[in-house]
């Protein structure tokens, strides 16, 4: 794994075999150019400036995991598994509640999920949003880094801080860019089989098996396939049950373990070389994941019916995705290119109806309930273009381009929570029949320009106009620089602005959540007292932050190392906490809060990285690579509970060991710091106190594996994860437990084989 990509791809000079042939050359016509003593005997110097694009992946806040990383590491089902090893990343909830802990998800430097961009071929993955978001923040949902089997990648490029800026709303915490493999000039193609056991019968196991094939079709014409099949088992009901108190019985489970899932994966590509330089691609993809159910609920101790269902390991959700492109890719000489891509994402989201705000929420309590269907259809075209210049004496490649996407959402069981009135009125009529549709618009341009100041300073400002029909116009500048200080130590450094739309449940008034009853909130130290709603909000302005960056990088003979500092100052975070509101006035019978921008927070840290060879040429017998993420602040700053709950610290180890070509070694380590809870509860701003405070303390996860290629194109893996086995279990289905809301695994066997030709 790499903390950066080296820079050669963004100023490449000839090479010295080159450059002899071009003075051989020039010698031998002297005679024609006798009477011109003033000729040149060399050829110029030749370099190549990138693009604003190129050279912002050259930024300190971005990793790249290559097919070999992923193949010395292979994830059990969910690429998070192994994008979660780099600097700044840690799996979280999407907010510090602790609701749903297992369903963690990619957090970028402390910002959240929800600020975290998933891409697939520079293509939005935005299926999540299909999920009902509760009134805490929270959806019960696995992200989107789910979708392409590890046999499926070439590379995952992961972009933090001021880099991501460019991408537009959702990438204020970054970007995580999943590129599949291409077609490719002559037949290829794989087939991996995996398996992992556990070694605690209550813990899940996975068995999968993947393909990719790609090649030529014709002399124009040639394609990529790839496919997965996947099973992931649940934990047990049992699994929590000691560590949280709580026996099995009919009416109660306790808090719930990992949910299994079911993965089925098919994707083809079809490229026509139209002619020099210019290709056509048509891309078409579908996926279906349906969980294993293992009593996952947003808050409470459960029933009968999940209690059932658990064990039963019932299918309770299932996901359709459906995805469609056409990409032309242009090359005009001179560094002069183009890219224009229609693309298409549908997903269908049915589910068991569980209850809303007013009910139990996020609870299945009835074994016969329905099945309820969410609809979200992304369409979206863009493009850009590049080409080199000069102005004002500076060698510059400057990027136009623009975006237009549009989202419909169709969610007809969330609209059905009934408001809560009080006694002696009627539900009022203008709240009847709402309407279950809700979409968005949005249209972009943006301009980047990478101006070369001198061979050693490279200059990349940028500037990104967003345009949403309900929200407004979004200025988002940017402004990244790169130092050349000695030919192995760069200094690095950018600064951004980035935001994010309230998504389409936050931002349509015909989503109500009810309290139950009594449930209205304390605020400003004033029971509220009657029926209390939460409406969604068309009135909303955009979360915003401001994300800066600065950083040293050290190479030299495969010795690597370097240091970031980064802040974000973040505001407008979108919230529903009725406790930080102003206590609404009766209104036909029912008090209606709303989705609110919440004040300021701060996210700052550091994060390292020291990579050390120790045999072979530059580490290639023997090397040691380590990374370091050491959050400094994660608040609001008015009521100075987390963002999210993350670690203090995070660090990863890894000693990479290769004896012979055959055969290889790879042991890793990973320290994770305290991690602490909030101290507010959500609800009503009143103060927890007791279980509810519980920090999860410092932990380490050990794991070995080794590879063996038994021929040239067969290559067995085996490994032990958890090598210690160190096991934490999840305490609460809330907050009840403090930061104990997850499972940590314990020891598992894998075995995995690849074929290939």
């Amino acid at each position: 794994m790499h903390p950066t990509k080296p820079r050669s791809n963004v100023l490449v000079r000839t090479k010295p075999l080159v450059r002899w042939l071009a003075v051989s050359m020039t010698f031998a016509a002297l005679p024609a150019l006798a009477q011109d003593v003033q000729s040149e005997s060399t050829l110029p110097e030749v370099h190549v400036l990138g693009t604003a694009e190129e050279e912002l992946k050259q930024a300190p806040g971005v990793s790249v995991i290559t097919a070999e990383d992923i193949a010395r590491r292979p994830p059990a089902n969910d690429l998070s598994e192994i994008i979660r090893t780099m600097p700044g990343v840690n799996l979280t909830g999407n907010s510090s509640s602790g609701a749903y802990g297992n369903n963690r998800q990619i957090d970028l430097r402390g910002m959240g999920p929800e600020n975290t961009l998933i891409l697939i071929d520079g293509k939005p993955a935005s299926s999540r949003d299909s999920v009902r978001m509760g009134r805490n923040g929270e959806r019960n949902t696995r992200g989107d880094s789910n979708w392409v089997p590890a046999e499926a990648v070439e590379r995952i490029e992961v972009l933090r801080g001021p880099a991501a800026a460019r991408y537009g709303s959702g990438a204020a915490g970054g970007v995580v860019n999943i590129i599949t493999k291409r077609p490719a000039r002559e037949l290829v193609g794989s087939v991996s089989l995996y398996t992992l056991l556990p070694e605690d019968n209550d813990e899940s196991d996975t068995k999968r098996m993947g393909f990719h094939i790609a090649g030529p079709l014709s002399e124009k014409f040639s394609f990529r396939l790839y496919g997965n099949v996947n099973k992931t088992t649940s934990d047990t009901p049992e699994v929590n049950a000691d560590a949280a108190g709580i026996s099995v019985s009919g009416t109660t489970i306790p808090p719930a373990g990992r949910e299994g899932v079911r993965n089925r994966d098919i994707n083809a590509l079809l490229r026509w070389d139209l002619l020099q330089g210019h290709t056509l691609e048509f891309e078409a993809g579908f996926s279906r994941q349906g969980n294993i159910y293992a009593g996952e609920r947003l808050m409470g101790a459960g029933n009968a019916a999940m209690s059932t269902l658990a064990n039963q390991g019932a299918e309770t959700n299932t996901m359709y995705r459906r995805t469609g492109s056409v990409t032309h890719r242009g090359s005009y000489g001179e560094g002069r290119t183009s890219r224009i891509s229609l693309a298409y994402e549908g997903t269908t989201n049915a589910r068991l109806n569980e209850g809303l705000a007013g009910g139990i929420e996020g609870a299945i309590s009835d074994l016969d309930a329905q099945r309820s269907t969410s609809m979200l259809d992304n369409y979206r075209l863009d493009g850009e273009y590049n080409t080199p210049l000069k102005l004002g004496g500076f060698d510059q490649v400057l990027t136009v381009g623009a975006e237009y996407s549009e989202s419909k959402l169709d969610d007809p069981y969330s609209n059905t929570s009934t408001p809560t009135v009080a006694p002696g009125w009627t539900i009022p009529p203008e709240i009847l029949g709402r309407d279950s549709k809700s979409d968005a618009r949005m249209m972009a341009l943006f301009v980047e320009d990478n101006i070369e100041i001198t061979r050693d300073f490279i200059l990349t400002p940028g500037l990104r106009f967003d345009r949403h029909d309900k929200f407004g116009n979004n200025w988002s500048p940017s402004l990244n620089a790169s130092y050349t200080l000695t030919p192995t130590i760069t200094l690095k450094g950018g600064v951004a602005r980035a935001f994010k739309a309230p998504n389409l449940y936050q931002s349509n008034p015909n989503y109500i959540y009810s309290t139950r009853g009594n449930g209205c909130p304390i605020v400003g130290g004033v029971n509220v007292g009657g029926p209390c709603n939460i409406f969604g909000n068309d009135g909303l302005d955009p979360e915003i932050s401001v994300n800066k960056e600065i950083g040293v990088a050290w190479r030299d003979l495969g010795w690597a190392s370097g240091l970031t500092w980064f802040h974000n100052a973040y505001k407008n975070k979108v919230i529903a906490d009725m406790g930080d509101q102003t206590i609404p006035p009766m209104v036909n019978g029912y008090r209606a809060f709303q989705w609110v921008n919440s004040g300021k927070a701060v996210v700052s840290g550091v994060e390292g990285y020291l990579n050390i060879p120790l045999l072979g040429n530059e580490g290639s017998v023997l090397k040691l690579n380590n990374n370091l993420t050491w959050m400094d602040k994660n608040e609001n700053k008015s009521t100075r509970q987390p963002l999210s709950v993350i670690p203090e610290y995070t660090i990863n180890s890894e000693v990479d060991w290769h004896p012979t070509d055959q055969l290889s070694f790879l042991l890793t380590a990973t320290f994770y710091g305290k991690q602490k809870p909030r101290t507010m509860n959500r609800a009503n701003g009143t103060a927890l106190v007791g279980d509810a405070l519980k920090s999860r303390g410092r932990y380490a996860i050990y794991s070995i594996s080794g590879g063996y290629a038994l021929t040239k194109e067969t290559h067995l893996r085996v490994g032990i994860n958890n090598l210690a086995d160190k096991r934490l279990y999840r305490k609460d289905n809330g907050s009840a437990q403090g930061a104990e809301t997850y499972n940590e695994p314990g020891r598992s066997f894998f075995v995995n084989l690849t074929t290939s030709f």
